[in-house]
Formats: C-alpha cells, sequence, structure tokens
C-alpha cells in the first residue's frame, strides 16, 4: 500500500477541492492503491488557528477530521516517539507543526508531501510538490 503523509495546507485544499491542490498530489490521492494519512497534529493546527478568531481562517477542526475519515484518509496519532524526534531535527523553522509532521515523516519512514519550501528542507522522506 502507497502510504503518504500531507502537510496541514495541503490536507486543507484536498479537503475542500482547492485549485491550489498540485496535480501531483491530486493524482496520489486518485490512486486506489494510496493510504493517505493525516497528523492529529494538522487537526490540532486548525483548532488553534480557528480559535484565534481570525477572519480569513473558518475550518471546523471536527468536521475537517470526520470528512477525512469518511474519504478513506488514515489519521496518524503523535506518540512520544514523534515528540523525541523533534529533538533531533535541525533547526530550520520555528513551527512546532510543521516540526512535528517532520518528525512524524521520519519516525515511520512515511513520505511527508509538502508546498512548503522551508519544511522540505527537513532531511527524511519529505517532498516538495507544486
Amino acid at each position: 500500500m502507497n502510504h503518504f503523509l500531507l502537510d496541514t495546507h495541503l490536507l486543507l485544499w484536498a479537503a475542500a477541492g482547492d485549485a491550489r491542490l498540485p496535480d501531483s498530489v491530486f493524482s496520489r490521492l486518485e490512486d486506489e492503491t494510496a493510504r493517505p494519512l493525516y497528523s492529529a497534529a494538522s487537526i490540532w493546527e486548525v483548532v488553534i488557528k480557528s480559535g484565534l478568531g481570525r477572519k480569513d481562517f473558518h475550518v471546523d477542526a471536527a468536521l475537517l477530521r470526520r470528512g477525512l475519515l469518511d474519504n478513506g484518509y488514515q489519521e496518524l496519532p503523535i506518540t512520544g516517539a514523534h515528540t523525541l524526534a523533534v529533538d533531533r531535527l535541525p533547526d530550520h523553522h520555528r513551527d512546532p507543526f510543521d516540526r512535528i509532521l517532520a518528525a512524524q515523516s521520519n519516525a515511520e519512514g512515511i513520505e511527508l508531501l509538502t508546498a512548503d519550501q522551508t519544511l522540505a528542507t527537513y532531511p527524511g522522506p519529505i517532498t516538495l510538490v507544486r
């Protein structure tokens, strides 16, 4: 099975059917052998951003999670091993959500797809998509 993890931006674009989702990611999501994953960290990030009351961010985290599960995504929980793996990452980025995604990717050996150039500079199975 073809497992891969989506960063939060890609996850939101995929869930919303947003045109910013790169064709390469869309194709992978359409592949019947694919097993897309999302991190519990992405749901946490959405909860945090929603709670800030930003006028440009309106996402219901519970509906997002339910929709992802209903559409065949598998949730990747955050484990103690993942949090410890953050300590082994270079200090490229201060965003704790991106750092835990990179750590999860490394710890699990699962490819992380991202549209974020800075996140893509971390070592491990991280792919920058356009």
